[in-house]
Protein backbone atom coordinates (compact mmCIF):
# COMPACT_ATOMS: atom_id res chain seq x y z
CA UNK A 1 0.00 0.00 0.00
CA UNK A 2 1.39 3.18 -0.90
CA UNK A 3 1.90 6.20 1.77
CA UNK A 4 -0.25 9.32 0.82
CA UNK A 5 3.36 11.00 0.51
CA UNK A 6 4.11 8.43 -2.30
CA UNK A 7 1.09 9.01 -3.79
CA UNK A 8 1.39 12.64 -4.16
CA UNK A 9 4.89 11.87 -5.89
CA UNK A 10 3.02 9.83 -8.60
CA UNK A 11 1.92 11.13 -11.69
CA UNK A 12 -1.65 10.33 -13.41
CA UNK A 13 -0.78 7.54 -15.33
CA UNK A 14 0.71 5.88 -12.69
CA UNK A 15 -1.58 6.24 -10.96
CA UNK A 16 -3.68 4.55 -13.32
CA UNK A 17 -1.16 2.13 -13.83
CA UNK A 18 -0.97 0.68 -10.33
CA UNK A 19 -4.44 0.87 -9.99
CA UNK A 20 -5.21 -1.49 -12.86
CA UNK A 21 -2.81 -3.90 -10.96
CA UNK A 22 -4.33 -3.40 -7.71
CA UNK A 23 -7.66 -2.06 -8.02
CA UNK A 24 -7.02 -0.60 -4.70
CA UNK A 25 -9.43 1.92 -2.94
CA UNK A 26 -7.15 4.71 -1.71
CA UNK A 27 -5.58 5.00 -5.37
CA UNK A 28 -9.03 5.44 -6.86
CA UNK A 29 -9.84 8.26 -3.96
CA UNK A 30 -6.72 10.01 -5.32
CA UNK A 31 -8.28 9.54 -8.71
CA UNK A 32 -11.26 10.95 -8.22
CA UNK A 33 -9.93 13.67 -6.15
CA UNK A 34 -7.26 14.85 -9.02
CA UNK A 35 -10.16 14.78 -11.70
CA UNK A 36 -13.25 16.15 -9.92
CA UNK A 37 -12.08 19.33 -11.63
CA UNK A 38 -13.68 18.00 -14.46
CA UNK A 39 -16.91 16.98 -12.82
CA UNK A 40 -17.48 20.55 -11.20
CA UNK A 41 -16.77 22.35 -14.79
CA UNK A 42 -19.12 20.09 -16.50
CA UNK A 43 -21.74 20.77 -13.81
CA UNK A 44 -21.65 24.49 -14.27
CA UNK A 45 -21.73 24.43 -17.79
CA UNK A 46 -24.95 22.33 -18.09
CA UNK A 47 -26.73 23.92 -15.14
CA UNK A 48 -29.58 25.10 -17.57
CA UNK A 49 -30.14 21.22 -18.31
CA UNK A 50 -30.97 19.87 -14.70
CA UNK A 51 -31.81 23.72 -12.78
CA UNK A 52 -35.75 23.44 -12.95
CA UNK A 53 -35.29 19.96 -10.53
CA UNK A 54 -32.40 19.80 -9.03
CA UNK A 55 -29.06 21.38 -7.88
CA UNK A 56 -25.51 21.57 -8.70
CA UNK A 57 -24.51 19.92 -5.51
CA UNK A 58 -26.69 17.13 -6.11
CA UNK A 59 -25.50 16.87 -9.65
CA UNK A 60 -21.71 17.01 -9.00
CA UNK A 61 -22.76 13.77 -6.81
CA UNK A 62 -23.56 11.84 -9.78
CA UNK A 63 -20.96 13.17 -11.60
CA UNK A 64 -18.29 11.89 -8.78
CA UNK A 65 -19.90 8.45 -9.24
CA UNK A 66 -19.88 8.73 -13.08
CA UNK A 67 -16.30 9.77 -12.79
CA UNK A 68 -16.00 6.79 -10.22
CA UNK A 69 -17.54 4.44 -13.11
CA UNK A 70 -14.85 5.74 -15.56
CA UNK A 71 -12.02 5.14 -13.42
CA UNK A 72 -12.62 1.54 -13.57
CA UNK A 73 -13.59 1.22 -17.27
CA UNK A 74 -10.74 3.43 -18.78
CA UNK A 75 -8.82 1.65 -20.77
CA UNK A 76 -5.18 3.56 -21.56
CA UNK A 77 -4.54 1.47 -24.20
CA UNK A 78 -7.11 2.98 -26.63
CA UNK A 79 -4.48 6.23 -26.83
CA UNK A 80 -7.21 8.64 -25.78
CA UNK A 81 -6.80 11.07 -23.11
CA UNK A 82 -8.78 10.02 -19.94
CA UNK A 83 -10.43 13.79 -19.40
CA UNK A 84 -12.00 13.17 -22.62
CA UNK A 85 -13.87 9.60 -21.63
CA UNK A 86 -14.64 11.06 -18.58
CA UNK A 87 -16.18 14.04 -19.41
CA UNK A 88 -18.14 11.70 -21.99
CA UNK A 89 -19.59 9.64 -19.54
CA UNK A 90 -20.63 12.60 -17.27
CA UNK A 91 -22.30 14.48 -19.78
CA UNK A 92 -23.99 11.46 -20.67
CA UNK A 93 -25.10 11.04 -16.80
CA UNK A 94 -26.69 14.51 -17.10
CA UNK A 95 -28.60 14.20 -20.37
CA UNK A 96 -29.83 10.71 -19.09
CA UNK A 97 -30.76 12.04 -15.90
CA UNK A 98 -32.78 14.94 -17.26
CA UNK A 99 -34.59 13.00 -19.86
CA UNK A 100 -35.98 10.74 -16.94
CA UNK A 101 -36.99 13.58 -15.48
CA UNK A 102 -38.99 14.64 -18.65
CA UNK A 103 -38.72 18.21 -17.55
CA UNK A 104 -39.28 19.88 -20.59
CA UNK A 105 -42.63 21.86 -21.38
CA UNK A 106 -45.49 20.43 -23.48
CA UNK A 107 -45.36 23.83 -25.27
CA UNK A 108 -41.66 23.47 -25.86
CA UNK A 109 -41.95 20.14 -26.94
CA UNK A 110 -44.42 21.08 -29.39
CA UNK A 111 -43.14 24.13 -30.83
CA UNK A 112 -40.04 22.02 -31.26
CA UNK A 113 -41.42 20.03 -33.52
CA UNK A 114 -43.33 22.16 -35.13
CA UNK A 115 -39.48 23.52 -36.50
CA UNK A 116 -38.65 20.22 -36.97
CA UNK A 117 -40.75 19.39 -39.57
CA UNK A 118 -41.15 22.72 -41.13
CA UNK A 119 -37.15 22.80 -41.36
CA UNK A 120 -37.58 19.22 -42.81
CA UNK A 121 -40.36 19.90 -45.53
CA UNK A 122 -38.21 22.55 -46.64
CA UNK A 123 -35.26 21.32 -46.74
CA UNK A 124 -36.50 19.02 -49.08
CA UNK A 125 -38.66 21.26 -50.99
CA UNK A 126 -35.24 23.40 -51.21
CA UNK A 127 -32.51 21.42 -51.30
CA UNK A 128 -30.28 23.01 -49.12
CA UNK A 129 -30.55 24.17 -45.58
CA UNK A 130 -33.49 26.70 -44.86
CA UNK A 131 -33.43 30.31 -44.03
CA UNK A 132 -33.84 31.45 -40.79
CA UNK A 133 -36.92 34.05 -42.36
CA UNK A 134 -38.19 31.06 -44.54
CA UNK A 135 -38.68 28.96 -41.56
CA UNK A 136 -40.59 32.30 -39.57
CA UNK A 137 -42.50 32.43 -42.88
CA UNK A 138 -43.26 28.95 -43.13
CA UNK A 139 -44.98 28.92 -39.32
CA UNK A 140 -46.53 31.76 -40.33
CA UNK A 141 -44.38 33.74 -37.44
CA UNK A 142 -42.64 36.79 -36.92
CA UNK A 143 -38.73 36.63 -37.33
CA UNK A 144 -38.32 37.70 -34.03
CA UNK A 145 -41.12 35.43 -32.44
CA UNK A 146 -39.11 32.44 -34.44
CA UNK A 147 -35.71 33.30 -33.63
CA UNK A 148 -37.32 33.65 -29.65
CA UNK A 149 -38.89 30.08 -29.98
CA UNK A 150 -35.34 28.43 -31.82
CA UNK A 151 -33.43 29.65 -28.69
CA UNK A 152 -36.51 28.12 -25.78
CA UNK A 153 -36.06 24.89 -27.95
CA UNK A 154 -32.61 24.42 -27.88
CA UNK A 155 -32.38 22.54 -24.45
CA UNK A 156 -35.04 20.46 -25.87
CA UNK A 157 -32.95 19.75 -29.01
CA UNK A 158 -30.43 18.99 -26.98
CA UNK A 159 -31.98 16.18 -25.33
CA UNK A 160 -34.70 14.42 -27.98
CA UNK A 161 -31.37 13.96 -30.56
CA UNK A 162 -31.38 10.38 -28.17
CA UNK A 163 -28.89 8.46 -29.98
CA UNK A 164 -27.65 10.26 -33.08
CA UNK A 165 -26.52 13.46 -29.98
CA UNK A 166 -24.66 10.17 -27.87
CA UNK A 167 -23.06 9.16 -31.66
CA UNK A 168 -22.22 12.94 -32.36
CA UNK A 169 -20.55 12.74 -28.51
CA UNK A 170 -18.80 9.91 -29.09
CA UNK A 171 -17.29 10.27 -32.18
CA UNK A 172 -16.97 14.15 -33.07
CA UNK A 173 -16.93 16.01 -29.85
CA UNK A 174 -15.10 13.33 -27.44
CA UNK A 175 -11.88 11.94 -29.89
CA UNK A 176 -13.91 9.17 -31.59
CA UNK A 177 -14.83 7.18 -28.02
CA UNK A 178 -16.89 4.09 -28.38
CA UNK A 179 -17.67 2.21 -25.45
CA UNK A 180 -18.11 -1.18 -26.71
CA UNK A 181 -17.47 -4.78 -25.60
CA UNK A 182 -17.65 -5.33 -29.55
CA UNK A 183 -14.43 -3.17 -30.61
CA UNK A 184 -12.76 -5.78 -31.77
CA UNK A 185 -15.27 -6.97 -34.88
CA UNK A 186 -14.33 -5.59 -37.60
CA UNK A 187 -17.39 -4.74 -38.89
CA UNK A 188 -17.75 -2.84 -36.13
CA UNK A 189 -14.86 -0.63 -36.09
CA UNK A 190 -15.88 -0.30 -39.89
CA UNK A 191 -19.85 1.24 -39.03
CA UNK A 192 -17.96 3.91 -36.12
CA UNK A 193 -15.35 5.13 -39.03
CA UNK A 194 -17.90 5.81 -41.62
CA UNK A 195 -20.23 7.22 -38.64
CA UNK A 196 -17.36 9.19 -37.49
CA UNK A 197 -16.85 10.39 -41.20
CA UNK A 198 -20.84 11.49 -41.62
CA UNK A 199 -20.60 13.47 -38.29
CA UNK A 200 -17.36 15.08 -39.73
CA UNK A 201 -19.05 16.10 -42.80
CA UNK A 202 -21.91 17.03 -41.19
CA UNK A 203 -20.24 19.76 -38.80
CA UNK A 204 -18.39 20.91 -42.23
CA UNK A 205 -21.76 21.63 -43.76
CA UNK A 206 -22.53 23.67 -40.44
CA UNK A 207 -22.17 27.97 -41.04
CA UNK A 208 -18.87 29.15 -39.44
CA UNK A 209 -20.46 30.76 -36.27
CA UNK A 210 -22.79 27.18 -36.14
CA UNK A 211 -19.13 25.05 -36.34
CA UNK A 212 -17.55 27.66 -33.47
CA UNK A 213 -20.47 27.38 -31.01
CA UNK A 214 -20.24 23.18 -31.29
CA UNK A 215 -16.29 23.21 -30.60
CA UNK A 216 -16.35 26.12 -27.79
CA UNK A 217 -19.42 23.90 -25.97
CA UNK A 218 -18.54 20.45 -26.70
CA UNK A 219 -14.68 20.30 -27.26
CA UNK A 220 -13.82 23.18 -25.04
CA UNK A 221 -16.43 22.94 -22.93
CA UNK A 222 -17.73 26.62 -22.35
CA UNK A 223 -20.88 27.53 -21.45
CA UNK A 224 -23.06 29.65 -23.19
CA UNK A 225 -22.71 32.87 -21.15
CA UNK A 226 -18.58 32.17 -22.00
CA UNK A 227 -19.42 31.59 -25.26
CA UNK A 228 -20.96 34.73 -25.82
CA UNK A 229 -18.44 36.72 -24.72
CA UNK A 230 -16.02 34.96 -26.78
CA UNK A 231 -17.92 35.44 -30.28
CA UNK A 232 -19.44 39.43 -28.63
CA UNK A 233 -22.88 38.66 -29.49
CA UNK A 234 -25.77 38.33 -26.63
CA UNK A 235 -26.71 34.73 -25.13
CA UNK A 236 -30.01 34.02 -26.23
CA UNK A 237 -28.39 34.11 -29.56
CA UNK A 238 -25.50 32.05 -29.02
CA UNK A 239 -28.81 29.36 -27.79
CA UNK A 240 -30.23 30.05 -31.15
CA UNK A 241 -26.98 29.64 -33.13
CA UNK A 242 -26.86 26.27 -31.51
CA UNK A 243 -30.08 25.27 -31.75
CA UNK A 244 -29.98 25.35 -35.49
CA UNK A 245 -26.41 23.15 -35.13
CA UNK A 246 -28.00 20.40 -33.90
CA UNK A 247 -30.88 20.89 -35.97
CA UNK A 248 -28.58 20.63 -38.76
CA UNK A 249 -26.75 17.93 -37.80
CA UNK A 250 -29.09 15.55 -37.32
CA UNK A 251 -30.52 16.55 -40.44
CA UNK A 252 -27.91 15.89 -42.70
CA UNK A 253 -27.09 12.50 -40.64
CA UNK A 254 -30.99 11.26 -41.02
CA UNK A 255 -30.72 12.19 -44.72
CA UNK A 256 -27.76 10.41 -45.27
CA UNK A 257 -29.06 6.79 -44.11
CA UNK A 258 -32.04 7.64 -45.95
CA UNK A 259 -30.33 7.60 -49.12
Amino acid sequence: MLLSSELESKTNEELFSIYRETKEEKLKQELVIRYSYIVKTIAMQMRGVYVSFTDIEDMINEGIIALMGAIDKFDASKNVKFESYASLRIRGTIIDIARKQDWVPRSVRKIGKDIDKAYNELFSKLARYPKDKEIADYLGMSLDKYLKALGDTNLYHLLSLDTLMDSLQTNFISDQLIESQTDHIPARNLERNELSEILNEAVKSLREKEQLVVSLYYRKELSMKEISRVMDVSEPRISQIHAAALRKLRLYVENYFKD
